[in-house]
């Protein structure tokens, strides 16, 4: 098969097995705008953080030992009532692809808050109870501490001006370590330094090739 006719095939594929997909990543990995490439190519529902309505937020970047309970707090909150909904998900509904996962908000908690806030979050996690369905599928996009650095501070949002690079270096290990040992959904791994899936359709579609060929609960795709 030639190489045009490849991608023609490829650029077909739907995932119709996969109704809820998320991606998740650190800051600066990319996660967004793969969800929002995602939902556009299968024409479905799109979940997204909102993270511009914190209001915390910036001055979280600023001082986190200062502003890390209200901002946890305050995604906490958001996040559980955006998954609310996908609660009652029907198989035959439309698909879903969100760019965050639920389980994520103990990660961030676990790394931003001291012992006694991150006791407090834990007992208002306990009495939210906030639930989400299954993923039939999360797509863990990875880049080095170096990579994340240079592509938040390129991107020049406001809310990330004053993010350091140890909290950058701290969180990248932190999603490393959660994922190694996650076994909740099946999981791709992508090393997505040499990969752009915005601007490069071969690259969205040789990602597109390996979901579907995904047989086992946890894979990777790496392009050196």
């Amino acid at each position: 098969m030639c190489r045009a006719a490849a991608r023609t095939r490829v650029a077909i594929v739907k995932l119709e097995k996969y109704r809820y997909i998320v991606v998740e990543g650190p800051i600066g990995v990319g996660k967004t705008s793969l969800a929002q490439r995602l939902a556009h190519h299968l024409n479905s529902a799109l979940l997204l953080e909102k993270p511009a309505e914190n209001p915390f937020l910036e001055k979280f970047y600023s001082d986190i030992p200062r502003y890390a309970l209200p901002t946890q707090l305050f995604f906490l909150f958001q996040r559980a009532a955006q998954v609310q909904g996908l609660a009652q998900l029907d198989m035959f509904a439309q698909a879903t692809v969100s760019d965050f996962l639920l389980d994520k908000d103990q990660l961030f908690a676990g790394l931003t808050l001291s012992d006694a806030e991150h006791e407090l979050y834990q007992q208002i996690y306990r009495h939210l109870q906030p639930q989400a369905p299954q993923p039939d599928l999360v797509i863990y996009l990875q880049a080095s501490p170096d990579t994340l650095v240079e592509r938040v501070k390129r991107r020049g949002s406001t809310f990330e001006k004053s993010i350091s690079e140890d909290y950058l270096w701290r969180l990248a290990e932190t999603y490393t370590r959660f994922f190694y040992q996650y076994e909740t959904a099946p999981v791709m791994i992508v090393n997505s330094e040499n990969l752009n899936f915005v601007d490069n359709q071969e690259d969205f579609d040789l990602l597109l090739q390996r979901l579907e060929q995904m047989r086992g609960p946890r894979e990777y795709f790496n392009r050196g």
